[in-house]
């Protein structure tokens, strides 16, 4: 009923910039907190920058100043601008939105399929 498709990841070099992308469709009535989590292998998955329900950004400490969440509604989409990339910040990226689904009435949380990201010289 809902799709969360995720695109921008790749290969960077350490100081590069990558630009992810999060498009959210399907039978969606409304939409409220939206934003991105990453894993890396063995560790669990962590906040990375988020919208709040009410429209505040929230981001990990480790992305401050580097990492910019923006969003446009008119698309359902949120973006994740990444600049000053380094090595620890390879990782999958997840996309997550809690949406209400059209017909349905209830908030659910959905997940993207991932992307990733991988910085490395």
């Amino acid at each position: 009923q809902v799709q969360l498709v995720e695109s921008g990841g790749g290969l960077v070099q350490p100081g590069g910039s990558l630009r992810l992308s999060c498009a959210a469709s399907g039978s969606i009535f409304s939409i409220g907190a939206m934003g991105w989590y990453r894993q890396a292998p063995g560790k669990q998955r962590e906040l990375v920058a988020t919208f709040s329900s009410g429209g505040n950004t929230v981001y990990a400490e480790s992305v401050k100043g580097r990492f910019t969440i923006s969003r446009d509604n008119a698309k359902r989409t949120v973006y994740l601008q990444m600049d000053s990339l380094k090595p620890e910040d390879t990782a999958v990226y997840y996309c997550n939105a809690d949406v209400v689904v059209s017909g349905v009435g209830l908030l659910r949380g959905y997940w993207g399929q991932g992307t990733q990201v991988t910085v490395s010289s």
